[in-house]
């Protein structure tokens, strides 16, 4: 009977793990339909704006805004790099956290192990996982912005984007990246590497378009004030739609691992409902022996 009472505990168990499962994979999913939803309809725009601002890029230098356009250092050890990696501030996602901290320990030891050696690098993390985990193997992290994830929205994130650029502009930072994962669907997500600042410029649009130096433009009102107002706006949107696709990314994953655990869960609990009644039905069988035995003394 001991046998019988431990397997109930063990189907009790993972009864409730396999509610609670169930549950976050459908507060998941309402949270991917919605974010999905604002991501499928920002990407667009964010290409096109993205792609107007690369194709005007031979004229940073000569405009006001010229300062966000190329690192100027002669010697790249002394680069000053701020390193920012996206994750979640909770876990119950598969490797969605994983990867990114995977890919941020490469980008430290192999594209600026000189920097980080020489205290050129700061990391800022958005994520407590991936920021506790760094801390953890002795990491220097300046400093983080995970309650960004917790209240997610454009007015939320343009400060944060105004002060990348500041620090930029004031040359506290040569070179800053990002490093998140890049929603693809709810069971893919694409690990990126991003960088923020310096802008990265076209040199050839796509396909079979016209080189960019090829293409003539018309500007109106002049060349200066279309980048200064583009150029800013550009970066605020770009930080965001990196925001909301690791966000979207995130819920993917979870809802992902949620679905796999629960369908783990159900299958448990079968071979466990299974176990049970083959040790009741032994237990009975053994119970009529005895009493059958009982009576053939008698």
């Amino acid at each position: 009977m001991a046998n019988l009472k431990e397997v109930r505990t063990r189907i009790n168990s993972v009864n409730s793990t396999m509610q609670i499962t169930s549950a976050m994979k459908m507060v998941s999913a309402s949270k991917l339909r919605k974010s999905q939803t604002a991501i499928l309809a920002l990407r667009p725009y964010a290409s096109k704006l993205q792609e107007i601002m690369s194709r005007l890029s031979s004229s940073l230098q000569a405009s006001a805004e010229g300062v966000y356009a190329k690192v100027h250092k002669e010697n790249p050890e002394d680069e000053k790099i701020l390193l920012i990696p996206v994750a979640s501030n909770k876990g119950l996602c598969g490797v969605f956290n994983v990867n990114v901290l995977r890919e941020t320990l490469n980008v430290l030891k192999n594209d600026y192990s000189a920097q980080y050696e020489k205290g050129n690098v700061d990391i800022l993390c958005i994520s407590k996982k991936i920021e506790e985990t760094l801390r953890f193997r002795k990491y220097r992290v300046s400093g983080n912005e995970n309650e960004l994830l917790d209240k997610l929205s454009y007015e939320n994130a343009l400060p944060f984007a105004e002060r990348l650029m500041a620090d930029f502009a004031e040359e506290k930072y040569d070179r800053i990246i990002f490093i998140y994962n890049q929603f693809k669907n709810a069971g893919t997500q694409i690990l990126v590497k991003e960088q923020f600042l310096p802008i990265v410029g076209a040199e050839l649009a796509k396909d079979d378009e016209k080189p960019v130096d090829e293409i003539e433009y018309i500007f109106q009102p002049s060349k200066e004030e279309i980048l200064n107002s583009l150029i800013p706006n550009s970066l605020k949107l770009q930080l965001y739609k990196i925001l909301l696709d690791s966000f979207t990314s995130e819920h993917g994953a979870r809802m992902v691992s949620m679905t796999k655990a629960t369908d783990n869960a159900a299958e448990l609990l079968k071979d466990l409902n299974l176990s049970y009644n083959k040790a009741r039905q032994g237990a009975i069988t053994n119970e009529i022996i005895e009493i059958v035995g009982g009576a053939n003394a008698l």
